[in-house]
């Protein structure tokens, strides 16, 4: 049996290594790398989709990866969106320095990769890391100010959000004197069943995690940096940051959190339980993500705030799940989770590439820039309409299925408040999704002239518009295989 999954690493990670070596030579073609990287990023996610038709074990990593429906559905969310990103570069960066920016895009791509699939807690911060230094170079690519601030306030954050999950892994290994993250998952078990004096340092650690993974998910209040970040960076690796980076965080929250608080419980108090944690940050994500995109003036902005939001609602089905696991409500909970980090990803991701394809164009990054876009770029300001309305949930476009999955797995329980206060959300998210709409089709543009829409960025919409229309018409098959990965995350 092929073991695929080793064969995308091997690829990604030769890849990764030998792109810049095509600086060296005088190249004829200046797209070369691009398409050597999407070329490569295609392979390895045929690769992932051939390993969840014939599964096996990841045979070159021993114990520290390991094989499953969820490490593959995160992966090949996190390389697809990097494969549009990279396709979408091709009229963006064309420069000398093209190699070395795909080669930090493989390097991205790599990490995420192996994040995925991580079962063990030093792996999974080695992986954290490989994925995240390359974009702190990419958030600074553009060398002007404001782009060199974007990328040393994320690296500042960042470096901070991984010396928390390094000190939570430290916790986990001294009480439990294992990093596998299933022997973490026993001895955190152990200490609940002896009452042991250690269990204070032990919720620590899953605070802790929470608090470091919530740096890359943009939880409040680990959101602050996000706006500026993604405003200052090029706006396809903004693309990536909100669709794909962000997704990585959800899966090792996921392994490792919700893995966790399947045995464990905070402290003994009923008003402090995992759940209840979640609920509050769910709450103030979805709540301040929204109130905040309402005052924005810049479309990044309003983007970056309105990625934060859907954080929010993608934390419901985790606190479905911590509340019983389990239950039918757990299951359906992860499954809208699961799918909503499938759809935000496409959203998020074609939205932010339409911003950056009008920036592009037209120079500008504020909303003035998008009145009367639907008679400038009639294709950009369809895609990105569609996109925006699926954000909001509007059916029958992909979002409203993973949201009314996600509100219903807290409708029945004590809970209930919350799927009440993600309805209240995503009505007042209609608020500035609507107005950018209108702006688009309704207002009259500075110039009549027509704008060119390069074919590579009308070849992402298409595909990315395919998606989000044919999982919102034809729901059951995206929900079947989002449900695939739900069994894995106590394992």
């Amino acid at each position: 049996m092929i073991d695929f999954v080793s064969v995308a690493i091997l690829l990604l990670s030769a890849n990764s290594l030998l792109l810049p070596l095509l600086q060296i030579p005088k190249q004829r073609n200046p797209r070369l790398p691009g398409y050597v990287l999407a070329g490569v990023l295609a392979a390895v996610v045929v690769l992932i989709g051939l390993s969840t038709e014939y599964p096996g074990t990841i045979a070159w990593f021993g114990t520290l990866l390991s094989e499953d429906i969820l490490g593959a559905v995160f992966a090949m969310v996190t390389v697809g969106i990097t494969l549009a990103v990279t396709v979408a570069s091709f009229d963006w960066q064309k420069g000398p320095n093209a190699p070395v920016y795909y080669s930090l895009l493989s390097f991205t791509a790599l990490g995420m990769l192996l994040l995925s699939y991580s079962s063990d807690l030093l792996m999974l911060f080695v992986s954290w890391e490989l994925m995240s230094l390359p974009t702190y170079v990419l958030a600074g690519f553009d060398k002007k100010l404001r782009s060199n601030e974007a990328a040393v306030k994320y690296a500042v954050i960042g470096a901070m959000s991984s010396a928390i999950i390094l000190y939570a892994i430290s916790l986990a290994y001294g009480l439990t004197g294992s990093t596998q993250i299933s022997a973490v998952v026993q001895g955190f078990y152990q200490l609940l069943a002896t009452q042991s004096s250690s269990s204070v340092l032990a919720s620590l650690a899953i605070l802790l995690f929470i608090a470091g993974f919530g740096f890359k998910m943009s939880i409040v209040p680990f959101h602050m940096w996000i706006p500026d970040a993604y405003e200052g960076a090029p706006t396809t690796v903004s693309a990536l940051l909100a669709a794909a980076t962000k997704k990585a965080g959800f899966v090792a929250a996921i392994r490792v959190v919700l893995a966790i608080t399947t045995v464990y419980v905070l402290t003994k108090s009923p008003l402090f339980t995992t759940a209840d944690v979640l609920a509050a940050l769910a709450l103030l994500t979805m709540t301040v993500g929204n109130i905040s995109a309402l005052t924005q003036k810049s479309m990044t902005r309003l983007l970056a705030y309105s990625s934060i939001a859907q954080a929010g609602y993608i934390l419901i089905g985790f606190v479905a799940y911590a509340n019983s696991p389990g239950s039918t409500a757990a299951t359906i909970g992860m499954t809208g989770a699961v799918l909503h980090v499938i759809n935000h990803a496409i959203l998020t991701g074609v939205a932010f590439l339409a911003a950056a394809l009008v920036l592009m164009q037209l120079r500008r990054a504020d909303l003035g820039a998008y009145n009367g876009l639907g008679r400038r770029m009639p294709i950009t300001a369809l895609t990105l309409s569609i996109a925006l309305l699926a954000l909001a949930g509007v059916p029958p476009l992909s979002g409203f299925w993973s949201k009314l999955l996600l509100f219903l797995s807290v409708a029945n329980g004590p809970f209930l408040w919350l799927a009440v206060a993600g309805i209240l959300n995503s009505a007042l998210s209609l608020g500035y999704y609507g107005w950018v709409v209108k702006r688009m089709y309704f207002d009259d543009p500075e110039s009549p002239e027509k704008v060119p829409e390069p074919f590579w960025f009308v070849l992402v919409f298409a595909v990315m518009v395919g998606l989000i229309i044919g999982i919102g018409l034809f729901p059951q098959q995206a929900i079947n295989f989002a449900s695939g990965a739900v069994p894995n995350i106590a394992g």
